[in-house]
């Protein structure tokens, strides 16, 4: 199962800071996992605006990456600062 993290506003949309799910054999990327939660927790643009940074086991994200079952996804929102 993929271990997703969501982090900052993404866990109190989500009402989670982590899961593991199984992926939907049509979820083969980011972008696609992306669509699909949004889908699942029904809230559009939350993890496919630009904004949201994703880390793949460890190592953030520039391009849409391929994902398995055996991933470590977390959900990164911008960090204010000031």
């Amino acid at each position: 199962m993929a271990t997703l993290t969501y982090f900052g506003k993404l866990s109190d949309i989500t009402g989670k800071m982590t899961e593991s799910i199984a992926l939907p054999e049509s979820v083969v990327n980011t972008d696609l996992l992306c669509e699909w939660l949004e889908g699942t927790y029904d809230a559009p643009g939350l993890l496919t605006d630009p904004t949201i940074r994703i880390a793949l086991n460890d190592e953030i994200l520039q391009t849409p990456a391929l994902i398995s079952d055996a991933d470590d996804i977390a959900f990164l929102p911008p960090v204010g600062g000031g």
